[in-house]
């Protein structure tokens, strides 16, 4: 069982962002009445608050502050108490003109947004380290204070900074990553356009240029900016640790946002923490909610986790905000905790009047109490409060998913052979057949180490090194089920194609290799004939030459006309699949039945629209059955149901829209059922 990330909390944490600095004193006793009531025992305060913190520079008003957060430890309510480096103050800006963040264009970023300052200026670094130094020493140990929160939901909206102070850092960067120029050179391709270098001081950050700038350049260009956003949460973290001892976090935005590698992001925080929105104009939102929420536990090894944010209902930043329906904010919730989350927080507590969000939804809308919303939270906390025991069990999956942040911006680069290839929509292809299969998901890097799953997919691995794809061909070699998608294995971590063609260091495991891609018209599909199966696929195909593998697919029409589409071959112990082409999730299922059938994975045949995820704690495994659909489902299981408190005996009838969490009798292989 995972030690709890906060000791000193009992139960599912349940809250959100609260922002008493936004409303009068009178307000705020009001509020921790009415959190009391819906059952929150956790909010997240300070984090856009610098100037009302550091009224001028090094001068420190603490007052209301103190006030709200004895005003929270006196009524039971935890604190995650931010740090509010996202968003500098006026008087920073004015002090500092030339720490704002330049775009690619040269137009530096004023004033009066959030995120727009340069984060390799070092009066920025300096100031960063004085504010997080002085709420630490303060509030180290303050019994209300739990969880120290740093910044907010790094790289949004400003990661790529082009200003000098930028360019000044990248040409470090550079010279420590390749030690010689001549090395820069080899890496990035420079004899292309002649582009060479002789001095350091002639590298310039990838701004805007005539044409297509060097795809190598802008790769490294992502590398470092990434690194530069990490070195300010370190040195943040550093001035907290020099008073305090608390779990220190950031929040993610796992699925939602690729500027940042939460891979290396997740072993910097001591517990990981994600901000999910629904996407409106996906009809399904909860696939994608899966997604980000199985992310989230991938990259924190597995590890429980904090849903830091997400809506009651409507955002207020996309076209088109939708309200949840009645029971969704419920089932978004208790599909994030089914993944592994401990903690279900929102942003916000109270709907603001004023700003950029006052259209965003909160726990308590503008609408008061007597709404369904304000009735829903209070809903949602009784629910919880019935939780308790399932905190720190955790997810087993026989299934991972590639998931490789280098590769997504190296394959988002400008001049690819068809924009109509993108790694997000494999991804949610794949994973959507892993869903409505029921089947359960981590996320890895295709250098982990994968014996403990029977089956990888790579949907989108363009990027692979020589070391990543070794790999993959002992995993395969050792007994393991690899299925690869197009449009992998192309280039090498310069974003060079590697020796041999594309996909050559997968050859062996794919006994296969690849003459041309075939990339289809706007609009084009053709049939793929597999078995007695009929599959509509579009977008492309490729030139496939067939060493070892078999054919299980073939095309019946496009520009591979009759050529091998999908193939299988046999490598040692194990099996590797390459799919050519772009069949949906639907047009997947022939498929991956016989992929499961390999892999040795049985689908769960759980009604059309219900997930099912297990958690398995020490003394007892917990099923997690949520109905997306409008009819009731029966499951067969038994247990008992922590949210009714109800035995279940052989048979959950679960209704439309309704949420089970069972404690099912302990497996003694772990299985849970």
């Amino acid at each position: 069982m995972t030690t709890p990330a906060w000791p000193h909390l009992e139960g599912i944490a349940y809250g959100g962002d609260y922002n008493p600095e936004q409303w009068p004193r009178d307000v705020w006793d009001e509020d921790v009445r009415l959190m009391r009531e819906a059952g929150v025992n956790l909010v997240s305060i300070g984090i856009f608050s610098w100037g009302l913190i550091e009224v001028r520079e090094g001068e420190f008003d603490f007052t209301w502050l103190d006030d709200v957060i004895d005003l929270l430890h006196a009524n039971g309510i935890a604190v995650d108490l931010g740090t509010p480096t996202a968003s500098p103050p006026a008087w920073f800006f004015a002090t500092y003109p030339d720490a704002r963040a330049v775009t690619k264009d040269g137009v530096a970023l004023g004033f009066g947004a959030r995120g727009m300052v340069s984060h390799s200026a070092p009066e920025y670094r300096t100031a960063i380290a004085r504010i997080a130094g002085a709420l630490a020493e303060r509030y180290a140990d303050h019994p209300a204070v739990v969880m120290w929160h740093i910044h907010n939901e790094y790289g949004v909206p400003v990661g790529e900074d082009f200003s000098a102070h930028s360019v000044r850092a990248w040409r470090l960067w550079l010279q420590n990553r390749y030690g010689t120029i001549a090395g820069l050179n080899a890496a990035w391709g420079t004899a292309f356009w002649g582009q060479h270098y002789e001095e350091w001081e002639h590298v310039g950050a990838p701004a805007a240029a005539p044409s297509t700038i060097n795809p190598a350049q802008k790769l490294d260009f992502a590398r470092f900016t990434d690194e530069q956003l990490r070195a300010c949460f370190s040195i943040e973290k550093q001035a907290i640790r020099a008073h305090a001892s608390q779990p220190v976090t950031t929040n993610f935005m796992a699925n939602q946002h690729h500027g940042v590698d939460l891979w290396a992001w997740a072993r910097e925080v001591d517990i990981v923490s994600d901000d999910h929105y629904l996407w409106a104009a996906d009809e399904e939102g909860e696939i994608g909610l899966a997604i980000a929420a199985d992310l989230s536990r991938s990259v924190g090894g597995g590890k429980p986790w904090i849903l830091m944010e997400h809506s009651t209902s409507a955002v207020n930043w996309q076209p088109r905000n939708i309200a949840k329906r009645p029971g969704e904010m419920a089932r978004n919730s208790l599909s994030h905790f089914g993944r592994g989350a401990d903690g279900i927080l929102f942003f916000q507590w109270r709907a603001g009047r004023s700003g950029a969000e006052k259209f965003h939804s909160a726990m308590l809308p503008h609408a008061g109490t007597d709404s369904r919303v304000f009735r829903e939270v209070v809903d949602l906390g009784a629910k919880l409060s019935r939780l308790g025991e399932v905190r720190g069990s955790r997810v087993n999956a026989d299934v991972a998913v590639l998931w490789d942040f280098e590769s997504f911006w190296a394959q988002d680069l400008e001049w690819r052979p068809s924009e109509d290839v993108g790694h997000d929509e494999r991804i949610r292809a794949f994973y959507e057949r892993l869903w409505r299969d029921d089947i359960t998901v981590d996320f890895a890097l295709p250098g982990h180490d994968l014996s403990r799953y029977k089956l990888v997919i790579a949907p989108a691995q363009y990027l692979l090194t020589q070391a990543d794809a070794a790999n993959l061909t002992a995993y395969v070699r050792g007994g393991g089920t690899l299925v690869v998608s197009f449009f992998s294995a192309v280039v090498d971590e310069n974003d060079a194609v590697h020796p041999g063609g594309f996909a050559a260091p997968l050859a062996e495991a794919l006994g296969l290799r690849i003459e041309e891609h075939l990339p289809l018209r706007e609009g084009g599909t053709a049939e793929v004939a597999f078995g007695d199966a009929r599959l509509s696929a579009g977008v492309w195909q490729e030139d496939l030459v067939l060493t070892t593998a078999e054919a299980r697919g073939t095309y019946l029409a496009g520009p591979a006309e009759g050529q091998a589409a999908i193939t299988r071959n046999r490598l040692g112990e194990g099996t590797a699949w390459y799919i050519s082409t772009r069949p949906d999730a639907a047009g997947l299922q022939a498929v991956m039945a016989e992929i499961y059938a390999d892999a040795g994975i049985a689908p769960a045949g759980t009604p059309t629209g219900v997930e099912t995820i297990v958690r398995h704690g020490d003394d007892a495994d917990y099923l997690v059955a949520i109905n997306h659909g409008t009819e009731a489902v029966s499951l067969d299981t038994s247990g008992f149901d922590l949210l009714t408190q109800e035995e279940i005996r052989g048979t959950l009838v679960l209704a439309g829209g309704d949420v089970a969490v069972v404690r099912l009798p302990h497996a003694a292989d772990g299985s849970g059922r």
